[in-house]
Parts: structure tokens; C-alpha cells; sequence
């Protein structure tokens, strides 16, 4: 194996240290989706949905809507948030796959 090509690829690999904060911040981040979710999924369906009702979407009241389909809508958005986001922590980190 050429030294200076393992010297060059060890600099693209990802250290503990990097490795560690990668999981950090990974963590930060389904905390916070989880906290959106749990938000969307129990607030705004089951415990607000009376405040809700005062509003309508096509037709129907939001309250109800969320619970429906809003809510799923809510749930696809924040999995393409995550996977875009974790792309960029990903490279922030030097941890993405090649």
C-alpha cells in the first residue's frame, strides 16, 4: 500500500471525534422531529382538535383534517426533512458514504 495515499485517504475518514458529534447532532434532530410529530400526531388530532374545528380546509374542519390526512402529510415532510438534513450532517461530519 502507497503511504501517501493511505495519509490521503485517512484525512477523509471520519475520526471519533467526528463520528461522535455526528451522532450528537443525529440525535438532536429525531429529538426535535419526534417533538414535531408528537405535536402534530396527539395536539393538533386529539387534544386541540375543538380549537381546530373553528377552522375549515376544503371543506372540512381542520381539527378533523389533521387527523385524516394532515397529519400523514406532516409525517412524509418531516422523513424528506431528515433525509435532507442528514446529508449535510453527513458531510459537515466527513461521515457520508461515497
Amino acid at each position: 500500500t502507497n503511504p501517501a495515499a493511505k495519509g490521503i485517504a485517512s484525512d477523509h475518514m471520519a475520526t471519533l471525534e467526528n463520528r461522535q458529534a455526528h451522532w450528537r447532532a443525529n440525535l438532536r434532530l429525531i429529538v426535535c422531529l419526534m417533538f414535531i410529530w408528537a405535536f402534530v400526531s396527539f395536539g393538533c388530532s386529539i387534544f386541540f382538535v375543538d380549537e381546530l374545528d373553528h377552522f375549515k380546509i376544503g371543506g372540512f374542519k381542520l381539527g378533523f383534517w389533521m387527523a385524516q390526512q394532515g397529519s400523514i402529510y406532516v409525517f412524509v415532510c418531516l422523513i424528506a426533512f431528515y433525509a435532507w438534513r442528514m446529508k449535510q450532517l453527513d458531510k459537515k461530519f466527513h461521515v457520508q458514504e461515497d
